[in-house]
């Protein structure tokens, strides 16, 4: 696939544009930074925003996706393992899953607690062979990827045949009521409940923008477009609650 395709505009107030097309390379270098500073406080945070049920909601998602026992596993921008540490429960073995994250950060953190391997490395330049893994999951950065076509064909290439995907990603609410709701919430309500509880500038200013990558991220069907045309098959969009995202595919069998 040859057209570049970014999940949002550039957001100047978080980085430079002159990075390249879309300030891609200021993104990476403010994404990379700001989860490098916020790794400690992230899990916590998570756990407020997410109101307790995000482990049991990314375990139903991964099991609808197709992830079942002795599958292995790469997830990709693993952060502290969320994800991770779901499927570890699901394939009954840490070793068949590979985290790979930009952050050394986020890793340090992850690998805290959980005894999976881990790369450092970014979506877009997987440093991995080609057909490996059963099931590749990304949970909840897209948003942060500096091109879609460029990432779905690193997913594509990585994947045994018949390989499956799952990407979740929280998609800004259609109707304005519910957006208006959610906007409020995760912009404001968050980012200073984090502030009170952290005392940290710099975690209060990563959920702000993480709104804020919610809120101009490209629709759920441009990123189903890319996936087709990265060559997977059988893609499929679901969301639950009008706003949790999940994309699931699979890399069609030889």
């Amino acid at each position: 696939m040859d057209r570049s395709i970014a999940p949002h505009p550039a957001l100047s107030r978080y980085y430079d544009d002159d990075g390249g097309a879309d300030g891609a390379d200021g993104k990476r270098s403010f994404v990379r930074r700001i989860f490098n500073q916020t790794a400690g406080d992230y899990d916590r945070i998570e756990r407020f925003m997410a109101l307790g049920s995000g482990s049991w909601y990314r375990r139903q998602a991964l099991r609808r996706a197709g992830l079942v026992a002795g599958m292995r596993v790469l997830d990709v921008a693993m952060g502290t393992g969320l994800v991770a540490r779901e499927e570890v429960d699901i394939t009954g073995d840490p070793q068949l899953v590979l985290g790979i994250d930009p952050s050394i950060g986020m890793i340090t953190q992850a690998l805290r607690v959980l005894p999976v391997r881990a790369v450092l490395g970014a979506a877009e330049e997987l440093p991995l062979a080609d057909g490996q893994f059963d099931f590749l999951s990304m949970g909840y950065a897209l948003r942060h990827l500096s091109d879609l076509s460029v990432t779905f064909a690193q997913f594509y290439r990585v994947l045994k045949p018949g390989g499956r995907l799952c990407i979740l990603e929280i998609t800004r609410p259609r109707t304005r009521l519910r957006r208006a709701a959610v906007k409020g919430y995760l912009r404001w309500v968050v980012p200073l409940a984090t502030r009170l509880a952290t005392r940290h500038a710099h975690s209060q200013l990563l959920w702000q923008y993480y709104w804020d990558t919610i809120e101009a991220c490209v629709p759920v069907e441009t990123v189903t477009a890319a996936l087709s045309a990265a060559g997977f098959v059988d893609v499929s969009h679901r969301c639950e609650l009008g706003i949790f995202s999940e994309c699931i595919a699979r890399k069609a069998p030889r």
